[in-house]
């Protein structure tokens, strides 16, 4: 996978706020150290840049429920604020070019969720987003700050699956810009259930309750985080995404907490800049990464 049908996946994922359950999350993740690659267009072999890196994520968000009434389906009309934030620590050793050190990416925004028949859903999201190299607020600009929105009309096939597509708005170019939106979301009930999820990033897994407590899976996510930055002279994107496997255990301490971990690998890390244009998003000779590494996460949940 490219790293433009990467970013184009994390603007079009990543930087418009969605309504989830209503529960606070926080986690945090470890990419180990590896290798940075070029990848040439055509079918040219990958070229070692020399450097290496690794990285530590702290991601946190909370969905706010304004008002929520659910209909004879079970589906339900609802008006609330979303907030995240995110915090990558970049451990880069041995790079000639300048490289991101750190990325802070904070969002807010209001989410309504309302069926329109027994069959069709609409998912729309108004919000705006900080996207820094850096956590000194004295540096932060216009340049940093993103609007999104994004409209999503869900098909209801059955109980466990949902499919739905429509459009999400965003300035990431620096002017409006309307990129596709997709939505699968489908989960098998049970004692062993099967889940796949395009909705705010994708997440695939198959799990098993051990017991009322316990409950394994394994899992393969994709996320990532922006900064918005001048580099020579020019307004850039620096996009760092990463695709992690690995076995998720997760333990409900009570009905409204739990905690989960990964521990696995992360298969691909595209960390580059591109022009903030969409010739510059696009373009065949940014395909940049950090190579396998060992994965570790910790999270926390707490519904409410």
């Amino acid at each position: 996978m490219k790293l433009k049908s990467l970013l184009l996946t994390t603007l079009v994922t990543l930087l418009y706020l969605q309504g989830k359950a209503q529960e606070v999350t926080f986690k945090t993740e470890y990419l180990g150290k590896s290798g940075y690659y070029y990848l040439p267009p055509g079918e040219n072999p990958r070229e070692k840049i020399g450097g290496k890196g690794s990285a530590m994520v702290y991601q946190a968000g909370v969905n706010i429920p304004l008002s929520m009434k659910l209909n004879e389906n079970n589906r339900p009309t609802a008006w609330g604020i979303g907030l995240g934030g995110s915090y990558v620590s970049l451990k880069n050793q041995n790079f000639s070019d300048q490289m991101v050190s750190e990325i802070m990416n904070f969002q807010v925004g209001i989410y309504h969720l309302r069926p329109l028949n027994d069959r069709w859903s609409m998912r729309a999201s108004l919000g705006m987003g900080v996207f820094t190299p850096s956590t000194d607020f004295s540096k932060i600009s216009f340049k940093n700050v993103l609007a999104s929105g994004s409209a999503i009309f869900i098909r209801h096939l059955n109980p466990n699956l949902s499919i739905g597509g429509g459009v999400a708005i965003n300035s990431s170019l620096g002017y409006p810009m309307v990129f596709p939106a997709v939505y699968v979301k489908w989960k098998t009930e049970g004692k062993f259930d099967l889940n796949v999820e395009l909705v705010d990033g994708l997440e695939v897994s198959a799990g098993y309750d051990i017991n009322d407590k316990f409950k394994l899976s394994y899992a393969l996510e994709m996320n990532g985080q922006v900064a918005l930055l001048k580099k020579d002279g020019k307004d850039v994107i620096f996009s760092h995404q990463y695709i992690v496997t690995g076995f998720r255990p997760e333990y409900k301490i009570s009905e409204k907490l739990s905690v989960t971990g990964m521990a696995g690998l992360n298969l691909y890390r595209p960390a580059s800049y591109s022009d903030r244009t969409l010739k510059g998003v696009f373009a065949s000779d940014n395909d940049y990464y950090f190579s396998v590494s060992p994965y570790v996460s910790a999270g926390l949940k707490m519904k409410f």
